[in-house]
């Protein structure tokens, strides 16, 4: 079988969950069997969303491979478990950059550069390339139909519709059926229009998705498909559900896989239920039948936008469906604790979380929430800048060094935390210099860890050697090794060559541990990380001390 391409666009508003109805309809068709690949084209002009404030598009996911790259794989990777790649994500920033580089290379022998052919055939290249034998590539389009930024990309998808066929290609439209109170009813006008804008490009949908708080009523359903120029089977409601972990199981329940096979002739008669969701019926039946509930506090800089922590919400999710039991997150920001004592906010919580972050607001907050932790007893995980702020926290208390602080917020006299100015990745050598470029020059993607014997995690992982994905620019200075572990501070672990500390952990603590990477990013449900489902079985074990 040929690949067939499934395009994902989204209409009316932002934030109607187009991330989420690729990576479920990817679990779906995975439960029948197929291979798939899941892509996402991002309209904005930056060339990754890595120098970007997480207010302002929520959390930056990495690969791998190292790419910077948006949130919305991360939930690719969650329901699917496919990684994802450096080719799987692609900004207009990127598309129109190597365009420029290839012009002033003179590439393009003298001819004048447009839009169209030269950046619709960049992002046509883009959809098509680094394939194996997948069976599915699903590729969502950032933004909403009718945004100018996004013009381009439906373009290119258009003329792949004409080039490929519309035997190998599908196009899923999600879209807002908004419910007024006032009038009591759902309202289709909204979705109409914006598939008249959708048709104005040239795009005709063949599924539409449509996001409702409430059921659509057969009659709406049949107008919509009237005035839409779709089959009124084909127009799938999408209804809230109490967990994301549920859509596979609703969107079956509503056809969408059923019709998407249909439409590609790929389902044989009878075949309607071989599908496989029992996974994601036991997740959910976990999430919703908990045997107990834990409150772990997240002591973080970006807690007003959610989004920010999305993949660290999600693991503390699977962490708690591994030890059935829910787990309850109170978001506190960091910079409260700056002014005011923590006790009050972290009295009484099972466990303590200070996740990654940028800069130098709200970092002695977190350095507080650190010491509330240790002092008291209270199972503690750091991650990244989390990990950085509990071994200054450990210096400045333990080992004396009153002036212990990190370069990122300018020179100290003690930088327990350095700028990272040279690794090594594979056989390369890579270095990076202050002052230079800001995007793509941290430590980023895959890079092994080796467990110290004896330690928790590697009791946790049960394996010697680990593999975890890295963003930052700053290190623990390897130079105070000795005298934070003349404290009783273990360096659990390291990197290959001995030079990187990558975990630290408190033996004669309950659960106390700081990672340089971030584990979360390799959680799933159907596989919860290890560390996370190790650290809310210890908020477990709290709860029933408090």
């Amino acid at each position: 079988m040929s690949t067939r391409y499934i395009f994902i666009t989204g209409g009316v508003v932002s934030s109607l969950g187009k991330g989420l109805a690729s990576a479920a309809l990817g679990a779906l068709l995975q439960a029948r069997g197929y291979k798939v690949r899941l892509r996402k084209l991002d309209p904005y002009l930056n060339v990754d969303p890595g120098t970007m404030s997480p207010y302002q598009h929520g959390e930056c996911y990495v690969t791998d491979d190292g790419a910077e790259t948006d949130l919305d794989l991360g939930h690719y990777e969650r329901f699917t478990g496919v990684p994802a790649r450096q080719t799987d994500n692609v900004t207009t920033g990127r598309i129109y950059s190597d365009i420029i580089a290839k012009e002033r290379r003179g590439d393009y022998l003298g001819g004048t550069v447009q839009v169209i052919p030269h950046v619709t055939d960049a992002i046509r290249e883009f959809v098509v390339s680094d394939l194996t034998d997948e069976d599915f590539v699903l590729c969502e389009i950032g933004g909403t139909v009718g945004d100018i930024e996004g013009l381009p990309f439906l373009e290119a998808i258009r003329q792949l519709g004409n080039e490929l066929g519309r035997e190998r290609t599908c196009y899923i439209h999600v879209t807002l059926l908004p419910f007024i109170g006032a009038a009591g009813e759902l309202k289709t006008k909204p979705t109409q229009h914006s598939v008249k804008e959708l048709l104005s490009v040239g795009i005709q949908p063949d599924i539409l998705l449509c996001r409702a708080e409430r059921p659509i009523p057969e009659g709406e359903r049949r107008k919509i498909a009237l005035f839409c120029n779709v089959k009124e089977s084909r127009v799938i409601p999408a209804l809230d559900v109490d967990t994301i972990y549920d859509v596979p199981n609703t969107y079956h329940a509503e056809g969408l896989d059923i019709e998407l096979l249909r439409y590609f002739k790929a389902l044989p008669e009878g075949d309607e239920e071989k599908v496989d969701l029992s996974t994601w019926e036991d997740i959910t039946q976990r999430i919703r039948q908990p045997e107990g509930r834990v409150r772990i506090a997240v002591v973080g800089k970006y807690t007003v936008l959610l989004d920010a922590y999305k993949s660290l919400a999600e693991a503390l999710t699977h962490g708690g469906i591994a030890n059935n039991v829910k787990v309850e997150l109170q978001w506190v920001d960091s910079e409260i604790f700056e002014t005011e004592d923590p006790t009050p906010h972290l009295d009484g919580v099972h466990a303590i979380l200070v996740p990654g972050g940028f800069g130098e607001r709200g970092a002695e907050g977190k350095i507080k929430a650190v010491t509330f932790a240790r002092e008291r007893k209270v199972p503690y995980f750091g991650i990244c800048f989390g990990m950085q702020m509990a071994v200054i926290e450990a210096a400045r208390s333990l080992a004396g060094i009153d002036k212990a602080g990190s370069t990122e917020f300018g020179p100290c006299a003690e930088p327990i935390v350095g700028l990272l100015t040279e690794w090594v990745r594979g056989n390369v050598r890579e270095t990076r210099a202050e002052g230079g470029d800001m995007g793509g020059t941290m430590r980023l993607g895959a890079y092994p860890c080796m467990l110290g014997e004896g330690s928790r995690v590697r009791e946790i992982y049960d394996v010697a050697e680990i593999s975890e994905r890295h963003r930052h620019r700053y290190e623990v200075n390897i130079a105070y090794k000795e005298r934070l572990e003349a404290t009783g501070m273990v360096f659990s672990g390291m990197s290959p060559d001995g030079v990187l500390p990558e975990i630290v952990e408190l033996p004669d603590h309950p659960w106390f541990v700081g990672v340089q990477f971030h584990p979360e990013l390799k959680s799933k449900p159907f596989a919860p990380h290890p560390l996370f489902a190790s650290f809310v079985a210890a908020a477990l074990q709290q709860s029933r001390l408090v």
